[in-house]
Order: structure tokens, then sequence, then C-alpha cells
């Protein structure tokens, strides 16, 4: 039995509310509506082509989607990039006793003025530090403790005037520009006034480039 028009705007409506980057186009009319509606209607099963293009051009835009964009823009424009080489990143594994064997050096590596950032996360702990730093917090850990070591990868921070924790969907924001251009994420973590990205070494000039003009 065919769907109502209903049906299938709200279906692609939920579908483009779950792409922001597909959406964000859309929205922008830069998008192909008859080819973004393939597109959906392949994937969602739906026969009924031309409701689906109708519900493409009527993706809402409005007036608090127009205002949070506008906020992205202010920030970004008061906003500048910085990076940092050779970063490695250390996932250790759960342990009552892992952050204690980690205080002395992180308490070092921070007296120094040295890279150093300690994310818990739900499986462990994921530190950040130089590359150069890598052997000092590798020897403070028994070795069933260590789950993985990555090297070879660059720090790009975005950092902006403390509006930033004002203005919602930023990170959503940059992490689709990055997404859009094959850039992958190896890391991101959005705290206080600065938005950090870890990729690999390759995706420097790109990440830098691309960010570069978000905030023109």
């Amino acid at each position: 039995m065919p769907e109502t028009p209903a049906s299938v705007a709200r279906r692609v409506r939920d579908y483009l509310d779950s792409r922001p980057v597909l959406g964000d186009a859309v929205r922008a009319g830069i998008a192909n509506h008859t080819a973004v509606a393939r597109r959906v209607a392949d994937e969602l099963g739906i026969r009924q082509i031309e409701a689906v293009i109708a519900a493409c051009r009527r993706y809402p835009r409005g007036r608090a989607e127009t205002h949070r964009e506008a906020g992205i823009r202010r920030v970004l424009r008061k906003s500048r990039i910085e990076s940092r080489s050779k970063v490695a990143a250390i996932t250790v594994g759960l342990g009552t006793d892992v952050l204690q064997r980690l205080g002395d050096v992180v308490e070092e590596l921070l007296d120094e003025n040295l890279l150093c950032r300690v994310i818990q996360v739900s499986r462990g702990t994921v530190i950040l530090v130089d590359e150069d730093s890598l052997p000092r917090v590798t020897r403070a850990l028994r070795e069933s403790q260590l789950v993985g070591v990555r090297k070879g990868l660059v720090e790009v921070a975005v950092t902006s005037p403390e509006s930033i924790e004002e203005t919602p969907g930023l990170l959503r924001h940059l992490t689709g520009i990055l997404a859009s251009r094959g850039i992958n994420i190896v890391e991101a973590l959005s705290c206080y006034t600065d938005t950090i990205f870890l990729v690999d070494q390759g995706d420097l000039s790109g990440a830098i480039a691309s960010l570069t003009l978000a905030l023109e």
C-alpha cells in the first residue's frame, strides 16, 4: 500500500536530519533535489519518487536554523587555528591503578609545559602526548595495561572566544566540513574555548585549509 505524502515527508525529514552534511546542502539550495531524492528513496525503499522530491524541496529552514548558523559564523570569525605535529595517542585499559601510575608522569609533563591530555572513556583512558614524551608515559604503565599506541598524528585546534559555550552546533559544523573533504578524525575534543581535532599527518594541510575557509 502506497505511503501518504505526510508519511513520506516525515521519513525524508528524519533521514536528512540524521545526515547533517546532506541536510545542510539541501537547506542551502546547493543540492540537486532530484539526485538527493533518488538516493533517499533508494535507501528508504520509497517508490513515490515525486513525493520524495517534494519533501526535499520543503525541507525546513526556519528562523532558529538561520539564527544558529549566524551565531556559528560570528564565533568562527573571531577564532584562530593552531597546530601541533608529532603527537601520539596512547590507549590504556581499565584498571584501578592506571591513573595512579600515570599521576607522576602527567604532573611532570604539565610542569614542563609539554602536551599532555588525559581523556577517560567508557573502556579505558586515552593519553595524548608529544612523541618525544611517549617513552616516559609507557614506562609508567604495565605492559598488560597498554592497549595501543598511535603515532604520526597532528593536533589541529580551533581556539574561539568564550561565547562558543553558548553557541550550539559549532562542533558539528566543523566535523562536517572535515568529513565532507574525506579527512578522518582520529579524536575530537571540545573543551572550554578550544575545539581540537587529531588527524593523521597526511591530512594536516587539508584540515588547515578547510578550517581556514570556515573561519573567513
